[in-house]
């Protein structure tokens, strides 16, 4: 095998950067290289968190307090890293998600307005050490990002995040931005604007120059 085993990879990005296309496009191109990794995503990952997506999501009857989805992502992240991610880190294989704690302190830090010291105590107390040896933020302007969420969905029903308004993916992205300026080492920031082609090689560019891919 030509890459070092047991990477975590994250995708970020606010809806409609095209994150679950690039996570396809990446698995397929860790095949062609022969490396073991598994796909996952955020809220969600195995079947015990992917019912506490379905509440955090499609809560319609009762309203969900933004402290109660705060707990509940870092309940899903818990499930999810014990049963799932570190499972297969340990076995050497790498872990491609789609979203991770990042999402956390740019939809429910940024965008509902919780403490980002409130975020880290729980991170610290669910993950440990444990952080993305790489995260990929994909960034577009919010209007091209969003009119292609409501392409890709249209006829669908709209999630609790999806029908938010426009301000309030500017305050995400805003988050996300303002850690990826924190964390240059770890986050690398994708125009997202550009063709699915060149934002696929950009990201393996950034692998191989890390040398985990040839």
């Amino acid at each position: 095998m030509s890459a070092i085993a047991g990477r975590f990879l994250t995708i970020e990005g606010i809806e409609g950067v095209g994150k679950t296309t690039q996570v396809t496009r990446l698995s397929r191109a860790l095949n062609e290289r022969g490396v073991a990794h598994v796909v996952t995503r955020e809220p969600g990952g195995t079947p015990l968190a992917e019912k506490i997506r379905e509440i955090v999501l499609n809560a319609r009857d009762e309203a969900l307090p933004p402290t109660a989805e705060l707990l509940l992502m870092f309940a899903a992240r818990a499930v999810h890293l014990a049963n799932h991610i570190e499972p297969h880190l340990q076995a050497g294989r790498w872990v491609v998600c789609d979203r991770f704690t990042d999402a956390t302190y740019a939809y429910q830090g940024g965008g509902r307005r919780l403490s980002a010291d409130d975020i880290r105590q729980l991170e610290t107390m669910v993950q440990g050490a444990r952080r993305p040896d790489l995260t990929v933020l994909l960034d577009a302007p919010i209007e091209q990002a969003l009119q292609r969420a409501r392409q890709r969905n249209a006829g669908a029903v709209e999630d609790r995040f999806e029908i938010e308004r426009a301000e309030f993916f500017e305050r995400v992205q805003h988050a996300y931005r303002a850690r990826a300026a924190a964390e240059p080492n770890r986050i690398a920031t994708v125009d997202a604007s550009q063709s699915a082609d060149v934002v696929a090689a950009r990201i393996l560019d950034l692998l191989e120059a890390r040398s985990w891919i040839s």
